[in-house]
Order: C-alpha cells, then sequence, then structure tokens
C-alpha cells in the first residue's frame, strides 16, 4: 500500500522541479535590453511619472514625453508651455535631455517645471534617456 503514496510523492517533486526549472527558464531568457527597459521604466516611474506620461496625446502636468527625443522643445501641440520653453529655440537630444533632467533652470531659465529641482545621479539620468529614446 505504500507504492500509491510514493508514486504521488514522486509525481509532486517532479511537478515542483518542472516549476521551477520553467521559472529558472524565463528569468534567464530576459535579455540585458530589457533589463535596462524595465530599469529605465524605473527611473521615469521615481522621477517624472507624477507629471509625465509617455502616452501619446496624453498630457498631465506636464506634457507627454513620447517622441519627445528628436522634438522641438515647447512644441507639442495642444499643451500650455511656459514662454520660456517655446522660445528655448532647441531640439531634444540626449545630450539637452541630461543636461536638463539635471538641472531644468540651467537649460531652460523660467520653465515650468517647478517644484522639481533636478535628479542628481547620473546614472539615472541615463537610464532615464534610454527609456525615453526607445519611443523615437
Amino acid at each position: 500500500m505504500l507504492m500509491p503514496s510514493i508514486r504521488i510523492a514522486a509525481l509532486f517533486i517532479g511537478v515542483a522541479t518542472m516549476a521551477v526549472s520553467v521559472t529558472s527558464v524565463a528569468q534567464e531568457a530576459k535579455s540585458p535590453v530589457a533589463a535596462e527597459g524595465d530599469a529605465g521604466q524605473q527611473a521615469f516611474n521615481n522621477a517624472c511619472r507624477t507629471c509625465h506620461i509617455m502616452r501619446e496625446g496624453d498630457n498631465r502636468l506636464g506634457p507627454n514625453l513620447h517622441k519627445v527625443v528628436g522634438r522641438k522643445a515647447g512644441s507639442l501641440p495642444d499643451y500650455p508651455f511656459s514662454s520660456a520653453m517655446k522660445e528655448a529655440g532647441f531640439v531634444w537630444d540626449e545630450e539637452k535631455l541630461d543636461r536638463f533632467i539635471a538641472n531644468p533652470d540651467e537649460v531652460v531659465p523660467g520653465n515650468g517645471m517647478k517644484p522639481y529641482g533636478g535628479l542628481a545621479s547620473s546614472d539615472e539620468r541615463k537610464k532615464i534617456i534610454a527609456f525615453l529614446a526607445q519611443s523615437r
């Protein structure tokens, strides 16, 4: 009578082992690029998402940042930019975004990004910019 219980135990151990194996393979299959994207989205969520979103046409307290890389500053339709941003006269690229995220008032004095004062961490800025650049 012990045989059926041994079979059930063996079956249970086999199923549990398969579940662990599938989970391990799924975690290993996640590419470094996906991991970087996740880190970028997390950094964006932590520093930017209070006011901004990546969805095209969905402006919040701040303008949506969909395809911001390559866009002329202050040019997104249907968003009331500050006159300083409208007159900034540049196109957003990675270098300009890095400087702006670090210190908005230095790049565009009189911008409307109050009370945001900047993000000191170069690593976090790089993650955010890589995340923003994905929507080009």
